[in-house]
């Protein structure tokens, strides 16, 4: 296998690692352990927490070490984290096997990322939205068996979270061979010849507007995500879908989101990325926005679909042009980008949870939809602006 597939099928079982550690176990194991509403969010949020801490500082880690010995160590924690979970007892126990489990992911994917744009310069669009795609199937498997398995053991609860965290811990093992397998080669790798250089070159990305506002337009889109995959099955529940037809509003979310993104990373290869960027930030608002219009479960299946696609337009053109601009500190680049659209992925649902408790469901919605056209306009005035004045 070539490392680019190798890194794909990596991405997929790492992913698939951590999502059915924490989806739907999670919350239930952590209410076995006695956790009530409260608990099981600070417990749930812990791993996102670990990814706006660690992101950036792995990033430029591997721009100094290399891409592979980053790799390996974040493969190391995803085969050994899942293994912790069955000698948990109290709530204290799990959020800290959370907090080491979240270094895996923090470390993985920012890594994983700058190593397929090293890879790849003319096709990098594309072949970042395969990997993605890759990450996102085993996002989506990883609920549907770990639901699958705690129903056969529904019995035992103890015996089935035990039984979910092994196939979790199974899955990070096949991460780490797939990792040992991926060699690094000379000509993709840019280390900095000493620390200060290193810092010189991570300076130049935070200080870099339009790096800083493509992950930001990023965030956003990530932002408008949090509040639909929290808030849309209580606002749908409310509108009188059953929870049948809300599932299938989520996986069609899912799914087009994942069939899009190398059609739309190889679209930015071809007509220029901040075109792409613009656009799939206003029509993201559209679609998040129009959920706050609608009642039914037609026009919400329509809306989850277009709000897929509007994620695979603007997310597979960011990443790509954040790596067409950081040539010399990729990883460091690309762990700000992973950084930044942790902090919108995790505020997202608390603050369209206050908005929704203020005004409504459907205020929530118009919110995400409101940062969106926010973003679109600055990310308009900043780089637009700029590529227009060249």
């Amino acid at each position: 296998m070539s490392p680019f597939l190798l890194l794909c099928a990596a991405g997929l079982s790492a992913i698939f690692s951590s999502t059915i550690a924490k989806s739907p176990v999670l919350p239930l194991f952590a209410s076995h352990l006695g956790a009530d509403a409260a608990a099981v969010g600070s417990v749930a949020a812990v791993s996102a927490f670990t990814g706006v801490l660690f992101s950036i500082p792995v990033g430029v880690l591997s721009d100094r070490l290399g891409r592979r010995k980053m790799l390996i160590c974040s493969a190391l924690v995803f085969a050994t984290a899942p293994f912790f979970y069955p000698f948990v007892t109290k709530l204290w126990q799990l959020a800290l096997v959370r907090f080491y489990h979240g270094l895996a992911t923090a470390a993985f994917v920012p890594v994983a990322m700058a190593h397929v744009a090293d890879l790849f310069h003319e096709e990098r669009g594309e072949r970042l939205g395969w990997f993605s795609t890759a990450t996102l199937l085993g996002r989506f498997v990883a609920p549907l068996a770990g639901g699958a398995l705690i129903g056969l053991l529904a019995f035992n609860p103890s015996l089935s979270y035990k039984a979910v965290y092994m196939l979790s811990g199974l899955a990070g093992v096949l991460t780490l061979l797939f990792i040992l397998r991926v060699h690094e080669p000379e000509k993709s790798v840019q280390r900095h010849q000493s620390w200060a250089e290193g810092f010189q070159a991570f300076r130049s990305i935070v200080s870099n507007p339009t790096i800083l506002v493509t992950s930001s337009a990023e965030a956003a889109i990530l932002f408008a995500y949090g509040t639909f995959e929290t808030f849309l099955p209580l606002y749908a529940l409310g509108r009188g879908l059953n929870a049948y037809e809300v599932g299938i509003c989520l996986s069609a979310q899912v799914i087009s989101l994942a069939l899009t993104k190398p059609i739309m990373g190889r679209l930015s290869d071809r007509h220029g990325r901040p075109p792409q960027i613009f656009a799939g930030a206003l029509l993201g608002a559209v679609a998040i926005g129009g959920f706050a219009l609608f009642g039914s479960f037609v026009p919400f299946l329509v809306l989850s679909v277009l709000f897929g696609i509007c994620m695979s337009t603007l997310t597979s053109a960011t990443s790509a042009l954040i790596a067409d601009l950081s040539r010399t500190a990729r990883g460091s680049a690309m762990g700000v980008l992973g950084s930044i659209m942790d902090i919108g992925h995790t505020t997202g649902p608390l603050v369209a949870g206050f908005v929704a408790g203020s005004f409504g469901y459907s205020f929530s919605f118009i919110s995400a939809s409101a940062v969106l056209v926010g973003v679109a306009l600055v990310f308009a005035a900043v780089v637009l602006q700029k590529m227009h004045s060249v």
